[in-house]
C-alpha cells in the first residue's frame, strides 16, 4: 500500500444498489479493484427495500460504525451495513432517511445561508437527494474518522454531502465527480446548442431560465467546496469549467472490467448464433411482404434512452435515408437493416407480427418434422447418381401443404416500422423522422428500419435476445450522440467484438480517436463538434456506406480492432485515475 492511499475511502452515490443509469455500471465494474487497492473501502447509497432485497446482504457493522449508527438513529437516520452482491463483494452502507424527512426545510435553509443555494421552489426530486446527502454527512461526522479519510461523491445528488460536512465542521478530505453538468443536460435536452453557448454563457441566468437553479447552484457549490474536483472526460471537463467555474483536477475516465466480456474467439461464435436469431426475426418480419437475400444484409443498431437529439437518433435516421439513396444508386445485393432499440411506453407486440411469427414457426416445424425423410431422399439420389429435383425430394402432400401454409404467411403492403403498439404512432418523433427520410420498409428500399421500443432482456416476445447477445449478433453499433459525457454503449459494443461509431462530442470518442488505425479503425468517429448539420449528415452517411462496402475479411479485421481498442479502457489501467484523485485529496 502506498502512502497516498487513505485509511478509509467512502464512495457515495445514489446508484449504489440502485440502478438508475451509467454510474451504476461505473461502481459495479470497478468494485473488485477498489477493494484490492484500499484497506477500508465502503460504498454508501440510499436504502430502498425492493432493491436491497435483490443484491444486498446485511451483516453486523464494525464497532466504529455501530456507534455512529446508534448516534444518527436518534435523528431518524437508519443505517444498514452489509455487502453488495457483485464481483468483489464490497462493503456497503445503505441509508434509510425516510424518517429524516421533517428536516428538509431546515437543511435547505442551511444551504441558503452558507452557499446561497436558492431551493425555495424546489420539489421532491431535489429534496430527496438533499436529505440523503445530509444523512450521509451526519453519519460520517459521527464516525469520528481519521484525518486520512477521503469521501468521494458522484453527481450533485450526493455531492451535497460535501457541503453538509463543511457545515458540520468536518476535516474530512473530499472528491467530487460530475458525470454531466445539470445545466448542460438541461440545455441539450431543450434542443439548444450547448457547445456554441459555452464561451458567452451566464450559467446562473441559464439555470433559472431552464428551472434547474437549485440543482445547478448545488453542483457549482460542491465543485468549489471539494478538495479535488473531477469529471469523467475531456469534453465534460470543458463544460464544467465554463458552467461550474472550476476546471477538473483529474479526469476519472470510465472503464470496464474487460475480463468479464467474452474473448474474441467466443464473440465470433456468439456472433454466428445470435445473428441467426436476428435473421430469423427478419424472416418473419419482412418475408410475408417480400424477400431479399439475408446473407447480403448487414445489421446495424442504435440503442439508448429516448432522447431524440441528445442520443443522435435524429441524425442517424437522416444518414440512413442518405445511405438508402447511395445504395440504390450503386446497385448490387447489399441491404442494411437498422434496429432502433429505444425503450418507450408501449402496449405490447403488434398482432400481425405475432401472427407472422406463429405462421413462420409452423412452417419451420413442419419442415423439421419431415427433415429426416428429405435428407434420406437427397442422400439416396446422390448415391444412386440420380437427378435431384423437387419432385424426387418432396412428396405431393408436402408441397401441397407448404403452398397452402405459405398463402397464410403472405401479407399485402409494406412491413411496419414499429414492432409494438405505441401511443400516437404517426406523431411519434422517431416514426415521423423515418418517414421524412424516405425510409418506408418498401421492397425497393435498400435500408430497412425497425423501431423496437423495449428493453432487451430476452423477453421481448420477438427477438428473444438479451442486450449483449443482440449486440453480438449485429455488425455495427451507432452511437452518434450530441451530448454524451462518456458513453459506455460504444465501449461495451467494442468489448463484444462488434464495430461501433461514436462522436467527438462523446468522452469515449475523444479518448479513443488518437488510437484508431486508418485502415481498420474498428471504431469510427463522427465529427460533430462545431460543424454544420448538413456536413454531419453527409459524413455520417459516408461512414455507413464505407462500412457497407467492406468485404467480409475487412469486417472481421474491424471486429478484431474494436475488441483490441476496448482493452485500452480496462479498469486495470483506468483505476489509476481514481488513485490519483484520492492521493491529491490527501496532499
Amino acid at each position: 500500500m502506498s502512502s497516498g492511499i487513505p485509511d478509509f475511502l467512502f464512495e457515495v452515490s445514489w446508484e449504489v444498489c440502485n440502478k438508475v443509469g451509467g454510474i451504476n455500471t461505473v461502481l459495479k465494474s470497478k468494485a473488485a479493484l477498489m477493494n484490492e487497492h484500499y484497506r477500508n473501502y465502503v460504498l454508501i447509497g440510499p436504502y430502498f427495500a425492493h432493491n436491497a432485497a435483490l443484491e444486498f446482504e446485511e451483516h453486523q457493522p464494525p464497532e466504529y460504525l455501530r456507534r455512529a449508527f446508534q448516534t444518527v438513529a436518534r435523528d431518524g437516520i437508519v443505517c444498514h451495513y452489509g455487502t453488495w452482491q457483485i464481483k468483489g463483494e464490497p462493503d456497503v452502507i445503505l441509508i434509510d432517511f425516510s424518517r429524516f424527512t421533517p428536516q428538509k426545510d431546515k437543511l435547505k435553509a442551511q444551504l441558503w445561508e452558507r452557499y446561497k443555494i436558492d431551493s425555495l421552489g424546489a420539489a421532491w426530486d431535489y429534496e430527496e437527494p438533499i436529505l440523503f446527502s445530509a444523512a450521509v454527512a451526519r453519519l460520517l461526522h459521527a464516525a469520528k474518522l481519521s484525518a486520512r479519510t477521503v469521501v468521494h461523491t458522484h453527481e450533485w445528488m450526493t455531492g451535497a454531502t460535501i457541503l453538509f460536512l463543511h457545515i458540520l465542521g468536518s476535516p474530512l478530505r473530499t472528491v467530487f465527480t460530475t458525470h454531466a453538468t445539470m445545466l448542460g443536460r438541461a440545455i441539450c435536452g431543450n434542443g439548444e446548442n450547448l457547445y456554441e453557448m459555452l464561451d458567452h454563457m451566464d450559467a446562473r441566468k441559464e439555470a433559472y431560465k431552464h428551472g434547474v437553479q437549485a440543482k445547478h447552484l448545488t453542483e457549482a457549490a460542491v465543485a468549489h467546496a471539494a478538495t479535488v474536483f473531477t469529471t469523467v472526460s475531456e469534453i465534460t471537463g470543458m463544460e464544467a469549467e465554463k458552467i461550474l467555474g472550476r476546471a477538473p483536477d483529474v479526469l476519472v475516465l470510465n472503464g470496464l472490467d474487460i475480463a468479464r466480456f467474452p474473448t474474441f474467439e467466443e464473440t465470433s461464435i456468439k456472433h454466428l448464433t445470435c445473428r441467426e436469431q436476428l435473421r430469423e426475426f427478419l424472416t418473419y418480419f419482412f418475408f410475408p411482404h417480400y424477400v431479399f437475400p439475408l446473407d447480403h444484409n448487414l445489421i446495424f443498431f442504435l440503442t439508448g434512452r429516448f432522447e431524440f437529439r441528445n442520443k443522435g437518433i435524429d441524425v442517424t435516421i437522416e444518414a440512413l435515408g442518405r445511405l438508402n439513396e447511395l445504395l440504390k444508386e450503386q446497385g448490387g445485393d447489399r441491404t442494411v437493416t437498422c434496429f432502433l432499440w429505444v425503450p418507450m411506453e408501449h402496449g405490447g407486440v403488434k398482432i400481425e407480427l405475432l401472427e407472422n411469427k406463429s405462421y413462420y414457426q409452423h412452417l419451420k416445424s413442419y419442415i423439421q418434422y419431415n427433415a429426416e425423410d428429405i435428407l434420406k431422399k437427397v442422400l439416396y439420389d446422390f448415391l444412386g447418381q440420380q437427378d435431384v429435383t423437387s419432385e424426387t425430394i418432396f412428396t405431393k402432400d408436402f408441397l401441397s401443404r407448404m403452398k397452402r401454409d405459405l398463402l397464410h404467411f403472405k401479407r399485402e403492403g409494406d412491413p411496419p416500422l414499429v414492432t409494438n403498439y405505441i401511443p400516437d404512432e404517426e406523431n411519434n418523433p422517431i416514426v415521423k423522422a423515418i418517414r421524412q427520410a424516405g425510409l418506408r420498409n418498401r421492397a425497393e428500399d435498400r435500408v430497412k428500419v425497425i423501431l423496437q421500443p423495449v428493453y432487451l432482456d430476452g423477453n421481448d416476445g420477438l427477438i428473444g435476445l438479451s442486450y449483449y447477445d443482440a449486440i453480438a449478433g449485429s455488425h455495427l453499433g451507432l452511437f452518434p450522440s450530441y451530448y454524451e459525457p462518456w458513453g459506455y454503449t460504444p465501449l461495451e459494443t467494442a468489448a463484444m467484438g462488434v464495430s461501433a461509431l461514436t462522436t467527438d462530442l462523446a468522452g469515449f470518442g475523444r479518448f479513443i480517436e488518437p488510437h484508431l488505425d486508418s485502415e481498420h479503425p474498428g471504431i469510427r468517429i463522427l465529427h460533430r463538434y462545431g460543424r454544420k448539420r448538413a456536413d454531419i449528415i453527409e459524413e455520417y452517411a459516408q461512414h455507413l456506406l464505407a462500412f457497407a462496402q467492406l468485404s467480409h475479411e475487412d469486417r472481421v479485421q474491424n471486429k478484431i480492432a474494436a475488441k483490441a481498442l476496448s482493452a485500452l479502457c480496462d479498469w486495470q489501467s483506468f483505476i489509476a485515475y481514481y488513485l490519483e484523485a484520492h492521493k491529491k485529496a490527501l496532499a
